[in-house]
């Protein structure tokens, strides 16, 4: 599993020219889900990011996390993330899990994110979706299930 998240003063997502989620300062999630992902993927990727140190203390910090200061996140289904451009000029998405195993496992993150206590707020499963948001800092992180150590 893979995600980006960003810090951001505000983000919302629309799809379908209707508003499905937004969010003011907080966490912006991009999420994608390859083929051999399991609830272990979704489990290490839910509390790594909960739990992340991407906030300022009082001294300037990045040292707090959205989880500690009770800030939301706004998850979006990414399937690109699994995009490979070794080969010629269009990606590949065979790492990709299928749209019918991704859902599930992508419900089951959001799921797990509320469960710590965090407000998660989405956007469409498989819909064209338009992301706004103004990355704080910037702060842009990279997390992979499959690096963990």
């Amino acid at each position: 599993m893979r995600a980006v998240v960003q810090t951001v003063t505000d983000a919302s997502i629309v799809a379908d020219d209707t508003l499905t989620g937004g969010i003011d300062r907080g966490l912006l999630v991009y999420l994608g889900v390859k083929q051999s992902d399991t609830d272990t993927d979704v489990r290490y990727t839910v509390d790594k990011i909960a739990n992340l140190r991407v906030f300022r203390d009082a001294n300037g910090k990045m040292n707090v996390s959205a989880l500690e200061l009770g800030l939301p996140a706004l998850v979006v289904s990414q399937f690109t993330l699994y995009g490979d451009t070794r080969k010629g000029r269009r990606p590949s998405y065979n790492d990709a899990a299928e749209p019918d195993i991704a859902v599930k496992l992508y419900e089951r993150f959001v799921e797990l994110f509320r469960a710590y206590g965090v407000r998660v707020e989405t956007g469409r499963f498989q819909a064209s979706m338009r992301v706004k948001y103004v990355n704080d800092g910037p702060v842009t992180i990279l997390i992979d299930s499959e690096k963990k150590f």
